[in-house]
Formats: structure tokens, sequence, C-alpha cells
């Protein structure tokens, strides 16, 4: 059976974001969405209230096992399936538990009564034809890999001078595969680049306290889009509830996606920094939210290309860049480019190619080096000025070896690199690595980010931390860069299931 696209659309509205209704006469809820509150009758007709439940924290009440699932749905069986009440709301929701992988000793007692956080994953398995149904009525336990963290927005307050990031955060899954000294994240079955996108995103507002109707542009980087023709940005605007409502399930906000390999982001960032102090100079705020998301592509072993399987990872990184409340201050930038052959994948291809020799210094030094020493040049620094080097993580002995020929310290580099324990995220590469030194920089410290794209080209940007840093960065060191690369709830895969949840659903 095809999906129909405009059943699709209707659900993507109320279950995508978990969108349901309040009655202003008698304070009752519902989800889904009402016309009239039953209660109530006429009195409440036409004067519903939209309510939104996907910050919200549950309670599982009762689950089952579901072990003979439709044909949708047979790639994740078995699953378990269950009723979550929200208590701040009354009401209660149809769910499956995601991130689980199930056995044969179920007992019902082990899961009900605990507490749950909503997840926004795949609803079922698709055809490659047809449109990818997402969904956020999927739950993990808030005991485990993915603590339960509230969502109160704030008033910006003060404008900064210069424009930076006001909030950000990584994501990545819990499942890992592990070799050797390294290991990377892999997605569950149900997980691709637009559900990373959307929980990195989810983090970056509730780091920043921001409510999404101030997001004026998203961009999402990234080469692993389900689709050849789609944004994953309008799903990511549509589900954050990303800029001004207008009713009928648009948002008044500008969404693209980008491409330009692993620096399709960081590309955005100087566009964002761009518009936010443009904005400042006529008097108002403004807020751009930039993802690098990757299912980071490889083929298997056994085939060509195959060599690059043994870096990828999975994952986000979001940031937030506005002209107010600025926790880290985008002081400069310079960006090179050449037509380097260097990483591709051709049209209609599903895996990518590299070019051998390629791969390293005519390509990955060269364009880093040279975009760094620019950028210290025109900002008059030496290493000796600055507290950390970023540079693009495609493997753990490149970003070294690159930071020793600019001049740097390894213990400069050495805390950004996450790439033996995440993998190669691909978009979400080097804003991984500003994300973990996000986590540990104090006020006042400066950055040196380098991004690298194959094609070939790369970013470099200074960033000066401000004190505003040191309490949004609370607000989310429950699900921080450490806490997902090393905690007591991580799954290791062999290389076969590893495989199998690559390729997902």
């Amino acid at each position: 059976m095809v999906s129909s696209e405009p059943i699709e659309r209707r659900v993507s509205y109320i279950s995508d974001r978990l969108r349901g209704s309040i009655c202003p006469i008698c304070g009752r809820r519902y989800f889904k969405p009402r016309y009239y509150c039953p209660k109530c009758g006429r009195k409440s007709m036409g004067k519903m209230e939209e309510a939104s439940y996907l910050y919200s924290k549950g309670v599982l009440e009762a689950c089952t096992l579901i072990d003979d699932p439709t044909n949708k749905f047979k790639i994740l069986s078995p699953y378990i399936y269950g009723i979550v009440r929200i208590p701040e709301a009354d009401i209660r929701i149809p769910a499956r538990l995601t991130d689980h992988i199930q056995n044969s000793q179920f007992k019902p007692e082990d899961y009900e009564g605990r507490e749950v956080v909503f997840r926004f994953r795949r609803r079922y398995s698709t055809e490659p034809h047809e449109i990818v149904p997402t969904t956020s009525l999927t739950f993990t336990f808030a005991d485990e890999y993915y603590p339960y963290i509230p969502y109160e927005t704030k008033e910006p307050k003060e404008p900064s001078e210069k424009p930076g990031i006001v909030g950000y955060a990584l994501y990545t899954s819990r499942f890992r595969i592990r070799e050797g000294d390294t290991e990377r994240s892999v997605p569950f079955l149900d997980e691709d680049s637009i559900t990373a996108a959307v929980e990195a995103g989810k983090l970056a507002l509730i780091q920043a306290a921001l409510h999404g109707w101030r997001i004026k542009k998203v961009y999402v980087g990234t080469e692993s889009n389900p689709y050849a023709v789609k944004p994953i940005a309008s799903k990511v605007a549509q589900v954050l509830d990303l800029g001004e409502n207008l009713g009928d399930g648009v948002r008044g906000v500008d969404a693209i996606d980008t491409e330009f390999a692993c620096k399709a982001a960081t590309s955005m960032f100087k566009d964002a920094a761009a518009i936010s102090k443009y904005m400042a100079e006529k008097g108002e705020e403004y807020f751009t939210m930039v993802i690098g998301t990757d299912n980071s592509q490889a083929a298997p072993r056994d085939q060509p290309g195959g060599e690059l399987d043994y870096f990828v990872g999975y994952g986000a990184a979001a940031y937030i860049i506005g002209n107010m409340d600025v926790i880290a201050e985008i002081e400069g930038w310079y960006s090179v480019t050449s037509d380097t052959p260097d990483f591709w994948r051709r049209d209609g291809q599903k895996y990518p190619l590299h070019g051998g020799r390629f791969t390293g210094e005519p390509a990955y030094f060269k364009h880093i080096i040279k975009a760094a020493k620019k950028l210290m040049d025109k900002m008059n620094l030496t290493p000796k000025d600055i507290n950390y080097f970023i540079p693009h993580q495609p493997n753990a002995k490149f970003p070294l070896r690159a930071a020793r020929r600019l001049g740097f310290r390894e213990e400069q580099c050495i805390p950004s690199l996450k790439v033996t324990k995440f993998g190669n995220l691909y978009s979400g590469s080097s804003p991984a690595g500003l994300a973990a030194v996000l986590d540990i920089a104090k006020p006042y410290e400066k950055i040196l980010l380098t991004s690298f794209g194959s094609g070939a080209g790369s970013d470099a940007y200074l960033i000066t931390v401000t004190p505003k840093i040191v309490e949004k960065r609370k607000r989310t060191e429950k699900f921080n860069v450490e806490w997902q690369s090393s905690n007591p709830h991580l799954i290791y895969l062999d290389y076969h299931t590893y495989r199998k949840f690559k390729e997902g659903i």
C-alpha cells in the first residue's frame, strides 16, 4: 500500500508535535485536537486553544509486547506498545517504546510505572518511492540514556555587540559499535538524519530558553537526506514550531537545506551571523537555527568504498545564532574552496567513494591549514592566543597532525576530538567538536573552529566565549557531550546488527 500524501500531512500536523486542545471554559485538555469540548458543547466551538505535549514528561501506565505486527512494522518487532499518561495535562496517549532491543522475557511490571520522555522517530518502514512517515508518539525511559529536561522559555534581555551562538546541542543515539580503541554512534532502526536534526534542535531551544516562534530562519546541512527532492528543514520547522504560526500548519520561517559534504552546516554560520548583525543595526532581534545532521553513509566493507565504514557515525549538532543573550561571539571567519576530487557520491548512487591519496594532503590538510592561517593572520593572532583548536574529524590522526602543523599543542585540540566516541558525523563533525569545547570552556576563552568539506573547502571561525555560557549550559548538562560519550546506558552492537540499523527502515 502506497502512503497517502494527504493522510501523512494531516497525521504529521498532530502526532509530529503531539498537538492537543484546551477548552478555555472548563480547562479540560484533549489529545488529539478537538474543535469543541464535549463537556461544554456549543459554548466552546471556535474557542478551543492549541496545546503541545512535545516537551512533556509522562508515565507508562500499561504496555504489551507486539511480536507479530503488520507488514510496515515487522522490521521493528518485537516492540513494546503502551499507554502513556501526561500528569500535567491528565491525558493519555498511545505510544511505542523505541531504542530497546526486546527479547522473549517480556514482563510488563518491569516497564509500567516508569517515567518516559517523548522522542521524534520514523513511524514505520516504507518503500523508497514513498513519503517518510514520522511521529512523536514514541518514548524512551527518563532513567536511562535520555533524561527528561524541562523546557522553560524566557524573554531575550541583553543585546549583543557581536552576533554569536545563543544555544547549542549535540544529539547521538545510545547504540554504538566498538572496534579496538574506538567506537561509533549508530542510529536505531527508526532513526535517520531527519530525526537527529529535530532532537538536536529541540535540545538547543531548551538550552537557549528560547521560544520557537522567535526563530526566523533554519538551515539544515546534510548529505544523507532520505529525499533527493524535499528538504529536512521544513520538517524541523514544523515539529519544533519555528517561526510565527500562521495557521493551517504554515510557519512564518525560512527553511533551507544546504549541502557541501561535511561543511554544509558551518558554511551557514557566517550567513546566520551576518543576518543577525544586519538586523541588530535595524534594532530588531533575530535568531537562526543551524543544524549539521547525518547518518554518515559508507558501503559495506566488502564493496568499493567500504574502507569508509571504519569511521562513519550518526548524529546532529544544532546551533542557534542571534544578536541577543549570546554565549559565544563569532568574531571573524575566513573560507577557502577548490575543486579537489576528494569524496563524492554520484546522483542515484547509494554510497559515496573517495579519491584514495586525495583524502589527505591535497584535500584535508591543504584546506584546513590555509583557512586557519588566513583567519589568524586576519585577526592578528597566533596559536598561543587561542585556547582551543577544533578541526574537522574524519579520523583520529588527521586532526592532531593538522594542529601540530599549524603550531597548536595537542592539548589545545584533544578536548574537541570525539571521533573515537561518535565516529565521523560528516556535517555534524566539527560542530560536535565545538559542542564538546563549549561544554567546558571558560568565559573569554578563544576558539578556532575549522571545518572541511569534500569537493573541497574549509570554513574557519574565531569564537570568543562570554560569561552567559555558565548559566545556559547548566540547562542541558544532563545530556551534554560527556554524558553521550560515556554513560552506563550505551548498547553495543555486532557488525551485522550495526549494518541493519544503519540502513534503517
